[in-house]
């Protein structure tokens, strides 16, 4: 059984992206760049869902820096709004289950499975019982006023055992944890 390790990346406050800032907020330093390269995980397969989908197609479509890597990458993108066939190579469209489909795609995958973005796909396969890691890196800005795609809202409660920690360039933070979903706070 292959695991799925959830990645975020997000700002303080923990939004996924803010309006009128470049991204990683402008702050994708030499040292996380580096380590991005080096990760192993670099050639896992990708979830995501649609809009997601959109957004990473057009950067890397557009030349975005450090995007070209995933285009040799496998993707399964979970919709039911695309229409087959998706132009980014390596990309397969799923409009199953997705919880049924990557509970099948971890008994048969020969990789890890990772996901990019996708908030909502991120959250119900947590609900299910899938996530084996979740890693956020953490970029040093609060983007209160201009942020967009809050993280955490609509989560269950979690808790979390770190398992990795590191830091990128004296500021931005890595955390990896081992999630468990839990009914409520303790003692409720």
């Amino acid at each position: 059984m292959q695991t799925l390790t959830i990645d975020f990346i997000c700002s303080l406050d923990g939004f996924g992206s803010a309006v009128g800032w470049p991204g990683w907020w402008g702050m994708e330093s030499p040292e996380y760049l580096d380590w991005l390269e080096e990760a192993p995980a670099k050639n896992d397969p990708l979830l995501m869902g649609a809009t997601t989908y959109r957004v990473m197609s057009e950067l890397t479509a557009g030349g975005e820096p450090g995007t070209d890597v995933l285009n040799d990458i496998k993707k399964y993108v979970f919709s039911s709004s695309l229409e087959p066939p998706l132009v980014w190579a390596n990309s397969t469209l799923v409009d199953t289950d997705a919880v049924e489909y990557v509970r099948r795609l971890k008994e048969v995958s020969d990789r890890p499975l990772r996901t990019i973005g996708s908030i909502a796909l991120c959250r119900s396969l947590l609900n299910a019982g899938l996530v084996d890691r979740y890693r956020v890196v953490i970029f040093p800005v609060i983007t209160g006023a201009s942020g967009r795609d809050r993280i955490f809202d609509g989560y269950p409660d979690v808790t979390l055992e770190l398992v990795e920690v590191r830091t990128f360039d004296h500021r931005t933070q890595l955390l990896e944890y081992v999630p468990t979903v839990v009914d409520g706070p303790p003692g409720s």
